[in-house]
């Protein structure tokens, strides 16, 4: 899909559905969603999606690749809406989802790189200042891929609970409720990841 067309896809909504979803409305569109109902699935894609994508761009640094998680995730979502349990938070079920696609994609940018030997420049250039001099700019970049190195190399339990926290400004309760483990968990494995982190910085 093109690039302008992911975008404009994700652009906010301000229908009176969408208010009706984020208003508290999303309990009984989930209920009716199970029940096989696609007009209510629909109308919480559509108040869910921006933020997902959100979620989701922060985990894969290609645009069009981020769009294309969030249309598996919301294909998922829906095959497994019968086992989806109304009482929980549809937007935690739905990242949820999302995250292991992302997993899922990482594997096999894992397997790839393998066979090929190479990566895409967007997982490196995460960002670029143009008021930077070339020198500086590639210290920041060289810092950046240090830190995405370092990130990738933590364990999958520990990372995710350090991006939900410290990326995605999740509480611990919600990341917990994700990652279907305790608050206390979560709490050792932030602690952990910045341990592992600093190790990995300070020793190269």
């Amino acid at each position: 899909m093109h690039l302008t067309r992911a975008i404009d896809a994700f652009k906010p909504l301000e229908s009176p559905l969408r208010r009706i979803v984020l208003e508290g409305g999303a309990d009984d569109l989930a209920r009716r969603a199970v029940g096989g109902d696609r007009a209510a699935f629909s109308a919480l894609m559509t108040a869910h999606k921006e933020g997902l994508y959100r979620f989701v761009r922060r985990r894969v640094p290609d645009a069009e690749e981020a769009f294309d998680v969030v249309q598996e995730a919301f294909v998922s979502a829906w095959k497994a809406i019968a086992r989806f349990d109304p009482d929980r938070s549809f937007g935690v079920w739905l990242r949820s989802i999302a995250l292991n696609k992302c997993r899922d994609r990482a594997r096999r940018a894992v397997v790839r790189y393998r066979l090929m030997g190479s990566c895409s420049p967007e997982a490196v250039d995460l960002v670029r200042d143009e008021a930077l001099s070339p020198e500086d700019g590639l210290i920041v970049r060289d810092d950046l891929a240090n830190l995405a190195i370092a990130l990738a190399n933590l364990p999958h339990h520990l990372k995710d609970a350090l991006m939900l926290t410290a990326v995605d400004g999740m509480s611990q309760a919600a990341a917990s409720a994700i990652l279907g483990c305790s608050v206390k968990s979560i709490e050792y494995r932030v602690h952990r990841a910045r341990e592992m982190l600093a190790q990995q910085l300070t020793s190269d």
